[in-house]
């Protein structure tokens, strides 16, 4: 390992129990920043409700530590958007957002487009699948921003069970993701969890940044946000344990094409011949081609976004 690594996981990897909320508290109230959180929705029913009414409870009634909670639906067919407005949060759906430019699928293009509604000068994004969910999630990664002038963006990090076992989710992770990081990338090889969606960024960076509209999003604002801020203004914090719903063998393929396609772009903003990937199902006459198509589109960094711009004018 790098020995500028080294140095980073000495003074940038904390607990959240380093920071007590009260800690928390005294800091957002002397620097006067405000905090929204954002929650991708897709089909999530089953779980969104009690994320935003975790939120609701502990950060925004018993503590003023999170001014929004915003659910971005990004589609849904089930109760969603419903479950989300009735456990207290604002819905917002992401064809409503930025009308004039058509939306395409893809959680990027949701967290994207959630700068466009939300106002907090730190932004916190939370995946809306997560079980038995604790709000040390928001305030782990939250507190590092309040408290260290310094740092501009903060990954959760966590143990992530498969099965029952310990350590063995993160699949994409483990294949893709850092092999790619440590090859190419060395001095993000501290990232606990590089691909993890849980994370707050100041709106200052983020605005900056362009948006793989997929998968992607994860590494590409990892990659983007080290060339634009510097290792030092990243960190990640230990939030415990991530339970959610894992995805099958062929989605995670694809989601790791989608990464793939990513990284290869920052690496040389190449042309793919065939942005697309062909895996296998057995039918009833065998073994069966299905293609999808990987996503090569980016948003732009939303600070050029003539809406947006207006909005910081008003």
């Amino acid at each position: 390992m790098l020995e500028e690594v080294e140095r980073w996981l000495s003074t940038r990897s904390w607990s959240a129990n380093e920071r007590p909320l009260h800690r928390i508290l005294a800091a957002k109230q002397r620097t006067g920043q405000t905090v929204s959180v954002v929650l991708p929705a897709l089909n999530e029913e089953a779980t969104v409700g009690d994320i935003a009414s975790v939120i609701r409870h502990d950060l925004m009634r018993q503590v003023p530590l999170v001014d929004e909670l915003v659910v971005v639906d990004s589609g849904s067919t089930d109760r969603t958007s419903e479950v989300a407005a009735a456990a207290g949060a604002r819905v917002v759906h992401r064809d409503e957002i930025l009308p004039r430019l058509p939306a395409v699928p893809g959680k990027g293009e949701v967290l994207w487009r959630s700068l466009l509604v939300t106002t907090g000068d730190i932004v916190c994004f939370i995946d809306a699948d997560l079980k038995d969910f604790s709000s040390d999630f928001v305030s782990g990664i939250v507190g590092p921003l309040l408290t260290e002038p310094d740092v501009d963006l903060v990954k959760a990090m966590y143990d992530r069970p498969l099965g029952g076992t310990a350590g063995q989710g993160g699949r994409v992770t483990e294949l893709m993701a850092r092999p790619l990081l440590n090859m190419h990338w060395p001095q993000l090889a501290g990232f606990v969890q590089p691909l993890g969606g849980e994370y707050a960024a100041r709106r200052s960076l983020l605005e900056q940044l362009p948006f793989p509209v997929g998968y992607g999003v994860e590494l590409g604002m990892l990659v983007d946000a080290l060339h634009l801020a510097g290792l030092d203004a990243l960190a990640q914090v230990d939030v415990g344990v991530r339970k959610h719903r894992h995805q099958d063998g062929q989605a995670l393929g694809r989601m790791a094409a989608a990464i793939y396609r990513t990284a290869q772009l920052r690496l040389a903003r190449g042309h793919l011949i065939r942005p697309s990937l062909t895996q296998f199902e057995r039918g009833e006459d065998g073994f069966e081609p299905r293609t999808y198509s990987v996503d090569t589109e980016e948003r732009p960094p939303m600070v050029d976004i003539a809406e947006y711009q207006a909005r910081k004018a008003a």
